[in-house]
């Protein structure tokens, strides 16, 4: 049995791995998640490529907001190689686009997403702010999901397998705090939305492009499990067959993410083959931090006779 990490050894390992390595001028490495199975994790893809483009962006200038496209799923144990293209600079704004890429053991190496974010220079200006965070239990009445994950294998029992129960209960850097019921959650149809809390279970150092990376990656949480909702299936019974199409996220203002944010999803539309799902990110204070919109696949599993 591994040993049991520490909050603080978890988050260390968090800024591990959105921190990249520097193979050149524009190309970076991302390292792989220690002790990962099957797919890489979109969010993770998302935060380190949006770290290359942070990386090479103009002093000064900061992330605003992301656009990327997943093309293929990744391969958990390869590290992620990321292309940077400086395509513009001006005094106000400036743009990267990043390309993610996986060689495989045939040397063949293969695109898996695509991202363009976009960098503007801190400036006053007209504002408004027309949305009102949701009323929902603050995240201290709240249980865990990690302790809802322990109470679900502990009913399922032998009916799930080691492997399957070793990465439901895996611990995260993440604490998620659900008010209310989320698609694994619950197998009775509900309305298309959804409402967590999240924070880094330690606190993260003080640089600014980390936590908008942080932010990046706990984006990909829930998001796509809203459009399950209404059916009241689930990925993870086995029940849909799914994958992350596209991503965005527009950073309003600055935030921290070791301190609570609450992660507001809806999704108001799916069909033919795909779930559209939405995210309003706020603070303590109740101000809009970010917004967030995907598209995913989302199909219903066919069942083999036999």
């Amino acid at each position: 049995m591994s040993e049991q990490k520490t909050p603080e050894q978890l988050v260390a390992g968090l800024v591990r791995l959105l921190t990249l390595s520097r193979e050149g001028e524009d190309a970076f490495t991302g390292r792989k998640q220690p002790g990962g199975v099957g797919r890489v994790f979109g969010g993770q893809v998302i935060a380190q490529a949006l770290q290359a483009a942070q990386t090479t962006a103009p002093e000064g200038l900061e992330a605003h907001s992301l656009h990327a496209y997943f093309l293929r799923g990744g391969t958990e144990g390869i590290d992620i190689g990321y292309t940077t293209a400086r395509d513009f600079d001006g005094r106000s704004f400036a743009n990267r686009r990043v390309v993610a890429s996986q060689t495989e053991e045939d040397g063949t190496t293969r695109p898996i997403l695509n991202l363009t974010a976009s960098f503007q220079r801190p400036e006053e200006g007209l504002s408004h702010d027309d949305t009102e965070m949701p009323d929902v239990t603050p995240p201290e009445e709240l249980q865990s999901d990690m302790d809802v994950r322990r109470d679900i294998a502990e009913r399922a029992g032998e009916r799930m397998g080691e492997a399957q129960r070793a990465i439901f209960l895996r611990p995260r850097p993440i604490d998620m705090r659900t008010a209310g019921r989320l698609h694994w959650m619950n197998r009775e149809p509900s309305e298309p939305k959804a409402h967590s809390w999240f924070r880094t279970v330690a606190p993260l150092p003080d640089d600014p492009a980390l936590h908008r990376a942080v932010i990046a990656y706990a984006s990909d949480f829930t998001l796509l499990g809203t459009s399950a909702l209404p059916h009241g299936l689930s990925w993870m019974r086995g029940e849909l067959v799914g994958a992350s199409l596209d991503h965005a996220i527009w950073f309003h203002r600055p935030a921290r993410a070791d301190e609570w944010l609450l992660y507001a999803t809806d999704a108001p539309w799916s069909g033919n083959g795909r779930g559209f799902n939405r995210g309003r990110i706020f603070n303590r204070a109740g101000e809009l931090v970010a917004s967030v919109a995907q598209e995913g696949m989302m199909r219903k599993r066919v069942k083999k006779d036999g």
